[in-house]
């Protein structure tokens, strides 16, 4: 597993991971030094993390969501990165002093079941959600608790950040609402990458994708009149 000793030489040559199987069967899908550098710049700048951050990863290494959303882009910043299993009892305590960290929408709907949560300061925290769907539910509860939160998309093929939307206030949370596409979650209004819409399938090109030419996501999609996509299913 890539820690913060052999981060730099796993880079000069790439390697592989593990997918979700959202694209079909979990397959391992190598990432290419020239992929791996561009997704560590695009999620460094998509999540202000500087050497002065401190990310608290909880999500698998072996998954793109535990090492590019946060923690190898921190790592090529000099920041600091704790990793640990993550607890939803224990989260209130764990998050104490980091900047950023990043959680699926199963890890924030167990959180918000645990008896801490109204009152968990979230304040001056920067939390990523992606890798499922996630809901206008899920951002307002966060934002609530103080949290500047990041609704993103991506896969292990690209990204993991490529795109997104980041929520500071209630009222832009409840604005975005009022504009969802009817039976879609939110992707993202903040692109990272080229996109094209054929037949309602994503397809996406860039330089954080495993792919050169264009790639067919299959996700289904639209957008709104504000230009804020939405995620309306898959076509298999």
């Amino acid at each position: 597993m890539l820690d913060e000793d052999n981060w730099q030489a796993a880079l000069e040559i790439g390697f592989e991971l593990q997918s979700s199987g959202t694209t079909g069967e979990p397959k391992r899908i190598f990432q290419t030094p020239a992929k791996l550098l561009a997704a560590s710049k695009l999620a460094v700048a998509a999540q202000n993390i500087t050497a002065q951050s401190r990310i608290l990863t909880v999500c698998r290494m072996t998954h793109a969501g535990g090492l590019l959303a946060q923690t190898l882009p921190a790592w090529s910043v000099n920041a600091h990165v704790e990793i640990q299993p993550f607890n939803a009892f224990t989260f209130w305590r764990d998050i104490k002093g980091y900047t950023h960290t990043h959680l699926t929408p199963m890890h924030c709907k167990l959180l918000m079941q645990t008896k801490n949560f109204s009152t968990l300061d979230l304040g001056g925290v920067f939390v990523a959600c992606g890798s499922d769907n996630v809901t206008f539910e899920v951002i307002e509860a966060f934002v609530e608790r103080g949290a500047v939160f990041m609704c993103n998309w991506g896969m292990t093929e690209i990204g993991p950040v490529t795109i997104n939307t980041v929520f500071d206030t209630l009222d832009k949370v409840e604005q975005y609402r009022q504009q969802a596409v009817a039976d879609g979650t939110l992707l993202g209004d903040r692109y990272f990458c080229e996109y094209k819409i054929i037949d309602d399938e994503l397809w996406v090109r860039g330089e954080a994708c495993v792919y050169e030419d264009w790639f067919n996501t299959h996700d289904l999609v639209a957008l709104n009149e504000q230009g804020a996509m939405y995620h309306l299913g898959r076509r298999q």
